[in-house]
């Protein structure tokens, strides 16, 4: 079978390329030493994605290059999950990436837009992998206890997105505040020369946070999980109030589980970066068994060492059959 090496620059901006194979990526990218940043997505973009993408065209300027990587991958779905019914919606991400960085003079902001749109088959080109990584201690609570294979699978497919890109930095939204710890822990943990950047997250005008999950909402479940918007709400008044981590996490509790048709998987205050459990749920990491990790050279830590100035509120619940997560940072006194 003949690979082409040809990328893809027809019916899209000036200056973009859509790359499918690690052949085409190669090629692309061959060559160029413009500042690079990169964007790691599963498609369905929506605003909280092109705040990534905004973010790294300010990084890497006006002559620099962005990569946007479009891959629902399957390694981080267990048996069950919504793997095939996640929404793949190509043209239309395509379209919304050009619109983002086109300016009103009708050019590109940056200096090249690539988007590299692999089928599981080019990025496992042998298959299920034989070398797995292990993501660690970190990832076997709260997301990693509701869903055990999803971090190893997100850890396999960023490392071997980030060799196929060579970026200088990697956007990642706080909205998946676990997965941001992870990553940023194997980039420092492997010595990966990747800054890792966070970027806040993106919210509807009455709240919600966006996702691409949220289009599976009916109207009347989507009122019902503005209920986590509202939980984290009055977990950050009892914070501002001076309560304890235990007090933030039972302010949010009682908010989310008294909405009918809200089915709590677990309200969680954690430290942000090490995922130790600061309420005494039970839910986080236990001390004993993680190391304080202000030491996230690579990324931008919230705490350093050894002090908890701020606390993440995490939580988790389903909605209908939809399952949703969202956090905020909380100041703890």
């Amino acid at each position: 079978m003949t690979v082409s090496t040809t990328p893809d620059t027809s019916s899209h901006a000036a200056n973009t390329v859509l790359a499918r194979t690690r052949e085409e990526l190669a090629a692309t990218l061959a060559g160029d030493s413009a500042p690079r940043a990169v964007v790691m997505t599963m498609g369905a973009l929506h605003e909280g994605h092109f705040d990534l993408v905004r973010e790294a065209a300010r990084r890497v300027g006006a002559g620099g290059t962005v990569v946007v990587t479009i891959f629902v991958n399957p390694l981080q779905f267990a048996p069950g999950e919504d793997l095939d019914a996640y929404p793949r919606t190509l043209e239309a991400d395509l379209d919304g990436l050009a619109a983002v960085l086109t300016g009103a003079d009708g050019a590109l902001s940056v200096g090249r837009l690539v988007v590299f749109a692999p089928t599981p088959e080019v990025m496992y080109p042998d298959g299920e992998p034989q070398v797995r990584i292990d993501p660690g201690p970190l990832a076997t609570v709260l997301e990693g206890r509701t869903r055990p294979t999803h971090f190893a699978g997100v850890c396999q497919v960023v490392l071997s997105l980030m060799h196929l890109t060579a970026p200088r930095w990697a956007m990642f939204g706080r909205k998946d505040a676990q997965q941001l710890a992870v990553v940023k822990a194997m980039v420092r943990d492997l010595a990966v020369p990747v800054e890792i950047v966070p970027v806040d997250i993106r919210r509807e005008a009455d709240g919600l946070a966006m996702s691409s999950r949220n289009a599976y909402l009916s109207d009347v479940e989507r009122e019902r999980a503005l209920a986590l918007s509202r939980a984290l709400e009055a977990g950050r008044a009892a914070a501002r109030d001076g309560a304890s981590p235990a007090a933030i996490r039972a302010a949010a509790q009682e908010v989310l589980e008294a909405e009918a048709g809200v089915e709590v998987d677990y309200v969680a205050v954690v430290d942000p970066d090490s995922f130790t459990d600061l309420a005494g749920a039970g839910l986080g990491l236990e001390p004993q068994n993680q190391q304080e990790s202000g030491r996230a050279g690579t990324g931008q830590s919230e705490n350093t060492p050894g002090q908890h100035a701020h606390g993440l509120l995490a939580l988790a619940a389903r909605v209908g059959t939809t399952r949703l997560i969202d956090n905020t940072l909380v100041e703890l006194g």
